[in-house]
């Protein structure tokens, strides 16, 4: 089967099966940003009655700039990775200090020429909080603009539709996967892609091996993490280190305190935990 055969029957059943979802109905630079963070490794139907409040509560950059730390936190609570919406809102005040850098107003050279696209992408991974694939991911999503699109899944599926092997790098992975986007499809394309491996082309039907696996939550640093943001944001008992201690006895308490206050999620005040402004 030739690449246009494939393409072709990708964007044909997407047509015909793709997924509603509520971030397919807009083309909105900041909603596609706030829904690509909220759906790193979480699932979609967790993300989706989270995404519809925090558009009614935030609409956009601005207002998102302006909120503090507790109640955003709280906003996140139950989705887990609290430091990804506070690299959100740092970056989210980095748009509004500088009016000429808006995602949602960047003026684009949209030629969907090689360098035009690399320019665009190098300038939005300058920003907090925005890397590769959550660069791609706002160019493809809102402006259809021919930027490969790779997540662990969509790695799986183009490595088994089109017969590549697994030992590919990332750097090949892309640069092959450029090439076959089809002209101004990117948008269902990538969709589509989604689509597929979530439906049809699951890790354990293509034996195809994720790059890395995720480390269990159970007993991780992450669990004590989550558990100390959600009682500073749900409690309005004072929150020692002795007692996130007794809670986890098996865990280095001191030293995950300290990763939070130098994230500046958190900080420190005389044993007591608060939440940074």
């Amino acid at each position: 089967m030739n690449i246009k055969t494939i393409q072709n029957n990708i964007l044909s059943r997407y047509a015909s099966n793709g997924r509603k979802l509520p971030r397919r109905d807009t083309q909105d630079s900041y909603a596609i940003h706030i829904s690509e963070v909220m759906l790193q490794q979480t699932q979609v139907d967790r993300v989706i009655p989270y995404f519809h409040q925090r558009m009614k509560d935030y609409p956009n950059y601005a207002s998102l700039a302006k909120v503090s730390k507790a109640d955003l936190l709280k906003h996140r609570s139950g989705l887990g990775f609290n430091s990804r919406v506070l690299r959100l809102q740092q970056c989210a005040e980095k748009i509004v200090e500088y009016e000429g850098l808006q995602i949602k107003n960047l003026k684009f050279k949209i030629q969907n020429s090689k360098n035009d696209l690399i320019e665009v992408r190098n300038q939005l991974q300058k920003l907090p909080g925005i890397g590769p694939y959550t660069s791609a991911a706002i160019m493809a999503f809102s402006r259809n603009l021919s930027v490969p699109v790779i997540d662990t899944n969509i790695r799986r599926v183009l490595i088994f539709l089109f017969k590549l092997p697994e030992t590919i790098t990332t750097k090949e992975l892309e640069a092959f996967a450029t090439k076959v986007i089809p002209a101004w499809k990117s948008r269902d394309r990538h969709n589509a892609l989604m689509d597929q491996w979530a439906l049809l082309l699951t890790a354990r039907k293509t034996k195809i091996k994720s790059l890395s696996k995720q480390s269990k939550f159970e007993g991780s640093d992450r669990q004590v993490r989550g558990w100390i943001l959600k009682q500073l944001t749900t409690n309005n008992e004072q929150l020692t280190i002795e007692k996130v201690q007794e809670e986890f006895p098996k865990k280095n308490v001191k030293e995950i305190v300290q990763g939070l206050k130098k994230e500046k999620l958190i900080k420190i005040s005389k044993w007591v935990i608060i939440i940074a402004d």
